[in-house]
């Protein structure tokens, strides 16, 4: 089991060492039917594209839809045209720092629990041989790495993860939230116009109708994979105690064994979770649901539907 070194804030050196974590994943490896990556509803990642090879004559045992009818003509003997796999393509890792993620009531804030996740994606893509970039975006803007096969791409992005996540601060009031989501969704578009893999590490607060019309872009011509980072409280609020929530300096302590106060808290979380994992099946993007209570590698793992014979990576 993994174990964070910082439960808000993971330095670049922990990031970094999620490469050997990593092994055995694969965002494009055959799944099993219970994978959230073979379900229905388009849901499964194309993979690597072809990259047109060569044309040849016909030898017995090729597939022949592969048969190039105007070159058959043309020679009066039946040719096939031959592909070879792309060798890399452009892998984006989205991940998401703003204060909306600087919660967390169990193991790790959501900030930190995204922070490890987009680590391993970008690792898991530079093992798969593509270039990997991504974009991470916060209170003060959207930060851009131009994918590049290389480690020291990698670390760039992670040290940029890493910036905008020691920001976060109890201090830091929140900014409005769905402008910078749907502008890092739009400067994918930008730097993944097609052909890549594009994966969106959030809460995806302030999702709304322009969100669903731009991952539905993205996704038209991208394999997009949408993990979600939320925290268990959203699902179970506390029936006794107290809570004391927090936006930026601004504190308020509800005492969650009254039923009439906890009751609507408890409904604004569990329907503002609904709400945002209803709008991402309807963009008929792949999701991924991950919470701050448990070990993230584990997690992953399940729901990219491997299985695992307990060796280690």
């Amino acid at each position: 089991m993994m174990r964070p070194t910082h439960p808000v804030h993971p330095s670049l050196h922990e990031l970094m060492a999620l490469e050997g974590a990593v092994g055995g994943l694969s965002f494009l490896a055959r799944q099993p039917l219970s994978s959230v990556l073979a379900g229905q509803h388009g849901s499964r990642l194309r993979g690597r594209g072809l990259d047109f090879s060569e044309l040849r004559r016909y030898v017995p045992g090729d597939d022949l839809r592969q048969l190039d009818p105007r070159a058959s003509l043309r020679y009066g003997k039946p040719y096939v045209r031959s592909y070879t796999e792309e060798r890399d393509r452009p892998a984006m890792i989205l991940v998401d720092q703003r204060m909306s993620m600087f919660f967390g009531s169990v193991r790790s804030f959501k900030c930190a629990v995204a922070a490890r996740l987009g680590a391993m994606a970008a690792w898991m893509a530079y093992r798969a041989g593509d270039r990997v970039g991504g974009l991470v975006f916060a209170d003060d803007g959207v930060r851009s790495v131009k994918p590049l096969r290389s480690r020291d791409r990698v670390r760039a992005l992670l040290a940029e993860v890493t910036r905008a996540n020691a920001q976060l601060s109890a201090q830091r009031p929140e900014q409005p939230v769905g402008a910078l989501l749907n502008a890092a969704l739009r400067g994918a578009s930008a730097h993944a116009p097609h052909d890549c893999l594009i994966c969106i590490i959030s809460d995806f607060a302030g999702a709304d109708d322009e969100t669903l019309r731009l991952l539905r872009r993205l996704a038209a011509h991208n394999d997009v994979l949408a993990v979600l980072v939320y925290d268990p409280m959203a699902q179970n609020l506390p029936k006794r105690g107290r809570l004391v929530v927090t936006q930026g300096e601004l504190q308020l302590e509800i005492a969650t064994g009254r039923q009439r106060e906890r009751q609507p808290l408890a409904d604004f979380f569990s329907g503002r979770l609904r709400d945002v994992a209803d709008l991402l099946r309807r963009s008929q993007v792949p999701l991924l649901s991950i919470d701050t209570a448990d070990d993230e590698l584990g997690q992953l793992r399940r729901e990219l539907g491997r299985q695992w014979s307990g060796a280690r990576p």
